[in-house]
């Protein structure tokens, strides 16, 4: 038995006129809004709290970011159960070839969303192991004993250049016409703890604050509406989303 404490919040900032991110909690939907749950979890049971960011620029960001969202909820829970690591894998790029394809023929039948494309970041839980799931430049971090670490890489042109400033030029995607999506898929059972907390959130959080900021406010019990609500008053930029998942 594992549980967690869960706190998550979305926002459209101070700059955009509409929010192009979106949260997935299990089988909750949170955009404009915030949402806290606490669950308890068997060994065979399937979790999932994801973001998605809807890239901005391109046509329909908040209808890339809802679609995916939603055909990964679905997906994701009739995954049936017994699959090793490899199996998992296996799945969850099948299913990111389908969904490439699905955002990609909606922008060929209507051009209104032609070339609409969405990040995706993932804390999943199956079948009594933890995976980190990525395609772009949303983050995972782990702020355990006092140390923040971000779990994910970005997929930007300024990681490829090892660069540290973060870009909002990113290199991978889901649709957006990128041709070749892929999507990180890392097994991290062995590193989660209770006591641990997962922050998974949107560049609008992580281009506002600082990894010293985030860490000193999650040392101090800070949730997601307060994270959101500190990168909002630093500037709002961009959409702000983000989750805090406490093991407990």
């Amino acid at each position: 038995m594992i549980a967690y404490d869960i706190t998550s919040a979305s926002r459209v900032g101070c700059v955009r006129r509409q929010n192009e991110d979106m949260i997935l909690v299990d089988n909750r939907y949170v955009r404009n809004g915030d949402y806290a749950t606490q669950v308890a979890l068997n060994h065979q049971d399937k979790y999932i709290v994801a973001v998605a960011d809807g890239m901005g620029g391109h046509n329909r960001g908040d209808v890339a970011s809802n679609d995916v969202l939603k055909n990964l909820q679905f997906y994701y829970h009739d995954l049936p159960t017994g699959l090793g690591t490899s199996e998992f894998y296996e799945a969850i790029v099948e299913w990111l070839d389908s969904i490439n394809n699905y955002v990609a023929s909606k922008g060929r039948a209507d051009e209104q969303f032609q070339g609409m494309g969405t990040t995706l970041v993932a804390l999943a839980y199956y079948d009594g192991d933890f995976y980190s799931l990525n395609c772009g430049d949303s983050r995972l971090y782990r702020f355990c004993n006092g140390q923040l670490k971000q779990l994910t890489t970005d997929h930007s042109l300024n990681e490829m250049l090892g660069e540290e400033k973060h870009t909002n030029i990113i290199t991978n995607c889901i649709g957006g016409g990128c041709g070749s999506s892929y999507i990180d898929v890392v097994q991290i059972t062995f590193d989660v703890r209770v006591g641990d907390k997962y922050l998974i959130c949107t560049d609008g959080l992580t281009d506002m604050l600082s990894d010293e900021k985030i860490k000193d406010m999650l040392a101090n019990d800070a949730d997601a509406n307060l994270l959101c609500e500190a990168a909002v008053a630093a500037g709002g930029l961009d959409n702000v989303s983000c989750c805090v998942i406490e093991i407990k």
